[in-house]
């Protein structure tokens, strides 16, 4: 485990370059979201399992999450749950992501006013599994998307990987004006625990939920400081949503190993860590990146009308408002998504993005900061203007 003393704030003494705006950059044109068939409060899933520690049950009760979308494991004839190895948690997350992960792109696709046969750039993303091929050739095999579409599979990357996964994206579709780049993060994240009486399980198994979150881009013409609703693929009812301007990244080296994947010899699987110290960590470097985020376009915080933050648990959540001088109201949608679903891993902050629109309180030129953290480990940002 990675020590608690390693996890210092201590700022780096690099400075890295600041983020490039495109001329022309890609526009999001439709969101769409999908989750697993059951869900669950915390309380109905300790008394499932039978958990009675009440520091185990602390946890989940304190989560600030009130119900997740999960798929449990099969029961025995005496109704315990069955224990799954790690070959049935692989099947599982290959049968849970294609499932998720199709219906998705299709309401994403519905929301953009489009068809299969529109996607010319496919990226998926996802932690909760390894597959190969990867999710992206087996859902256009699946789904009868095109043989000839252009795809990537981002693995491993975890929660911050759907913001690393939109800046590859986003830059395709930039070059590619006209073409439609469709990014989708589909996490299982039933598929990727481990069951026992330890406090480091505990809190993994308090946080995360099933979920998937497809958007489509699009990049604006070059001709144009922005497309017409009609001018979009799908006619009228497209929707010309926010531009992505640009992003930043930061790599915090001290705590590169304190959100990990072990394998457990004793359980046979693989294991989350999760390191106590993550959420004042993350929050002591969140100023940083944001800051210089929005100096590459001439921004300041004050500036920013919307926030959309990875929804990584109460403690984190907490650490980045405090830091940024953000309110409860900023990050209303964060808190709200943690809430409703708990952590949703990398597809986390576009469930709270599909929540602002549906609020309808977004304006033209208001501008919006993105951000996720995840192992590394890593801080991730996006500034968009819709």
């Amino acid at each position: 485990m990675t020590p608690t003393s390693a996890l210092t704030a201590r700022p780096a003494t690099t400075l890295e370059p600041e983020p490039k705006h495109t001329t022309h950059p890609s526009r999001v044109i439709g969101i769409g979201t999908a989750v697993t068939e059951h869900s669950y409060t915390q309380r109905e899933l300790l008394d499932l399992f039978d958990i009675t520690d009440p520091r185990i049950r602390s946890i989940f009760l304190n989560s600030a999450i009130e119900r997740r979308h999960l798929t449990l494991p099969p029961r025995a004839a005496d109704r315990t749950f069955v224990q799954e190895t790690q070959k049935d948690l692989l099947a599982k997350h290959t049968r849970l992501a294609l499932d998720m992960g199709a219906r998705a792109v299709r309401a994403c696709l519905a929301d953009a006013g489009l068809d299969l046969a529109d996607i010319d750039y496919l990226c998926c993303v996802t932690t909760t599994g390894f597959l190969t091929p990867g999710l992206s050739a087996l859902l256009i095999k699946d789904m009868g998307i095109s043989a000839g579409t252009h795809r990537v599979d981002v693995v491993g990357m975890g929660c911050n990987a759907g913001l690393n996964a939109l800046n590859a994206t986003a830059a395709w579709a930039a070059a590619h004006p006209g073409r439609v780049a469709v990014l989708l993060c589909a996490e299982a994240c039933s598929a990727a625990y481990v069951m026992d009486a330890t406090l480091r399980t505990s809190v993994v198994n308090s946080l995360f939920g099933d979920g998937a979150a497809a958007i489509a881009l699009l990049a604006d013409p070059p001709d144009a400081a922005g497309p017409a609703p009609d001018a979009l693929p799908g006619g009228a009812g497209a929707q010309a949503g926010p531009r992505l301007l640009g992003f930043a990244s930061h790599l915090i080296t001290d705590a590169i190993g304190a959100m990990r994947y072990d394998w457990d010899d004793t359980q046979h699987k693989f294991s989350f860590y999760l390191d106590p110290d993550i959420p004042y960590v993350v929050g002591a470097h969140a100023e940083r990146v944001v800051d210089r985020l929005l100096d590459g376009a001439g921004l300041r915080r004050s500036d920013i009308a919307h926030w959309l933050v990875h929804s990584g648990g109460k403690k984190v959540i907490d650490a980045v408002r405090v830091n940024l001088g953000l309110t409860r109201h900023d990050l209303r949608h964060t808190t709200d998504v943690l809430r409703d679903y708990g952590n949703l891993s990398s597809g986390s902050f576009l469930f709270s993005y599909q929540r602002l629109l549906q609020e309808g309180r977004a304006r033209a030129g208001d501008y919006g900061v993105l951000m996720t953290m995840g192992p590394g480990s890593t801080i991730e940002t996006a500034l968009v203007q819709w």
